[in-house]
């Protein structure tokens, strides 16, 4: 276990995400005390993941702090588990972040409650009783140690630590980080980009400047890759609905609850109000996106202009007028008795829990219909599978042959391709000593560190698990 460094020294370890996209966490030790980037859930191999997330590398009430860049569950979702291991300081974010993180964490603990209770009633007795990661009761307490943080605000972290959130436009409240220490020989300093947006998304703000800072951590997810034109992306998901609903199938979405769901609401009403969309039933089958929605409609702070103007003529923007919301389990169960064309948006986004794995058992067998897939799909998991193509794929402990059409739109991806990675990180060469990619799996990060390296940064590295960088004092 790494000990806390002196009040001359300050370095960032790297905890999770690391060749991956999960996990989200990265230790940072300055002036004496320890703080956290993110404490999200790694998601994986089920026993892997069990392992990883019950168990950190740190003791918990060692952490004097943690700065979480946004809502989603693999930047957030290890929270509850933290606080229920004796952490008690504070968690700063941004005022949307808080409010979606009551969502995302009180859904995420609902799951882990019912995982635990199903499990037990197949065991034998004899057997220890299998416990949740956490639970209804850890997440009240998390919830109450978090602290609101608007944009471009610095505040105090601990004694001598500067801390501002940056809007990454990523998701609602989402935001980069920046850290600013004083220290013996200089001042240090870091910005992380937590997920970066695009420029040119719909509702959310493009995303601000990074700040310049001696350490660069970024993300890296769509290394090497490049996006759809957003405008292109909305006439292929028409493309899809029509091809769909003329041949008699479902169009199926598995869509994060948080983010996803919202902007294909948004595009699905725009590609209707232009008379580009057939009159087809469009469902959000998710409890989750049900609350979350109000959290956007609560925190317009965030949006662009555009959406602005929009809600202004349309207040109907995500309501029910163009959509009905599935909440009740018996009228999710209804809609797989459903047997006209009609799009069904549900989670989760990788196809690993949630109601969307009842909605792929019933259809994937059916070549009328269509699995669209509207976001990155992490290695191990089900939607990667999909992705694939795969002749045949479990779910819910059964085999199925994938029949049903598979079309990828990673043009609805919420987070930057390799060029707007490099638009943003390129510009902060001259004062930027070290730059560390994460969050992206390593073919990926190696493609967005060359470039990075052609353009003038000179030590660039993808850190493994439980690697450690020094930051260094600031030229004066």
């Amino acid at each position: 276990m790494p000990k806390k460094q002196s009040f001359a020294e300050a370095a960032v370890t790297f905890w999770g995400a690391t060749h991956t996209v999960t996990g989200s966490m990265h230790q940072v030790e300055a002036r004496g005390t320890s703080l956290l980037l993110d404490c999200g859930l790694y998601q994986g191999h089920r026993a892997e993941s069990l392992a990883r997330n019950q168990k950190f590398p740190f003791r918990p009430r060692d952490i004097d702090a943690v700065l979480l860049s946004h809502a989603h569950i693999d930047h957030c979702g290890n929270l509850p588990n933290l606080v229920k291991q004796g952490f008690r300081g504070p968690v700063y974010c941004t005022p949307a972040t808080r409010a979606l993180a009551a969502v995302m964490l009180g859904d995420a603990a609902k799951i882990q409650e019912e995982d635990a209770s199903y499990l037990n009633r197949r065991r034998d007795k004899d057997k220890a009783k299998i416990e949740p990661l956490y639970d209804g009761r850890d997440v009240y307490r998390t919830l109450r140690q978090l602290h609101a943080v608007p944009y471009d605000t610095p505040f105090p972290v601990q004694k001598g630590i500067e801390g501002m959130f940056v809007d990454a436009g990523h998701l609602l409240g989402s935001a980069m980080v920046h850290l600013r220490m004083d220290g013996e020989g200089g001042e240090r300093s870091l910005s992380f980009t937590g997920d970066l947006g695009r420029p040119g998304l719909p509702i959310l703000r493009d995303p601000s400047p990074m700040p310049a800072a001696g350490l660069l951590i970024s993300e890296s997810t769509y290394g090497g890759h490049a996006h759809e034109a957003v405008e292109e992306t909305a006439e292929q998901l028409g493309d899809v609905v029509r091809r769909v609903v003329e041949r008699g199938g479902k169009v199926l979405v598995p869509a994060f609850s948080v983010g996803r769901t919202q902007t294909l609401v948004y595009f699905l009403h725009q590609l209707r109000n232009t008379g580009r969309l057939p009159d087809v039933p469009i469902f959000v089958d998710s409890p989750m996106a049900i609350r979350a929605t109000e959290v956007f409609r609560a925190h317009p702070e965030c949006f662009n202009e555009e959406t602005l103007r929009l809600l202004r003529e349309q207040p109907e923007l995500f309501g029910e007028r163009e959509v009905t919301y599935i909440d009740k389990v018996h009228e999710s169960i209804a809609l797989n008795d459903r047997r006209e064309p009609c799009i069904i948006v549900s989670a989760s986004g990788m196809c690993e829990a949630g109601r969307i794995l009842h909605h792929l058992k019933h259809n994937i067998e059916d070549p009328r219909s269509a699995i669209l897939i509207a976001g990155y799909q992490a290695a191990d998991t089900l939607g990667r599978r999909i992705v694939e193509r795969r002749p045949e794929v479990r779910i819910l402990g059964q085999t199925r042959a994938l029949k049903a059409e598979v079309v990828v739109l990673n043009g609805l991806s919420s987070h930057a391709d390799h060029a707007g990675l490099l638009a943003n990180l390129a510009p902060l060469q001259a004062t930027a000593a070290a730059v560390r990619l994460v969050h992206g799996e390593p073919e990926r990060s190696e493609k967005l560190a060359e470039d990075l390296r052609k353009s003038g940064f000179a030590d660039v590295a993808i850190p493994e698990r439980g690697d450690r960088v020094n930051l260094s004092p600031s030229p004066r």
